[in-house]
């Protein structure tokens, strides 16, 4: 894995407002927010994608994801909020260390701006022989 801003925030070569830690998990505050509040909780385990991290990591990263969640929207007083996640540049990642982003959504407006693009048909066939193949390779 390539050296990224995130493992120089995890070595303390780079300051961070942390707003939680424990022995896998760090959380602090994006220095590029799209909303104020918004948080970003990375594993301490050097994984580019959600795909590479173990399920060691990943299930520290669900155990404290939704307390984060509601710490962010007590503190910014935003009860609506993205939880974001992307994996690889073709999808919108941008530091090749797995994290995920908690942006409230302030009743004013700002956070994260969504168009999805338009829904596909769905193929029930298709769909049956794809959920073959995704639960063989589990």
């Amino acid at each position: 894995m390539t050296d990224t801003v995130f493992s120089k925030i995890l070595r303390g070569e780079i300051p961070c407002h942390k707003v939680y830690e424990d022995d896998r998990v760090l959380a602090f505050l994006d220095v590029g927010p799209l909303s104020r509040g918004h948080t970003l909780v990375i594993p301490k385990e050097p994984a580019a994608t959600l795909d590479a991290l173990s399920d060691e990591s990943a299930a520290a990263i669900g155990r404290v994801l939704p307390r984060l969640c509601r710490a962010v929207a007590k503190a910014t007083g935003s009860p609506d909020y993205n939880v974001l996640q992307n994996n690889g540049a073709p999808a919108h990642q941008a530091v090749f260390h797995v994290h995920f982003h908690i942006i409230p959504k302030p009743a004013d407006g700002g956070g994260l701006g969504m168009d999805w693009a338009p829904a596909g048909r769905f193929d029930h066939a298709d769909a049956a022989a794809l959920a073959l193949a995704i639960s063989a390779a589990l």
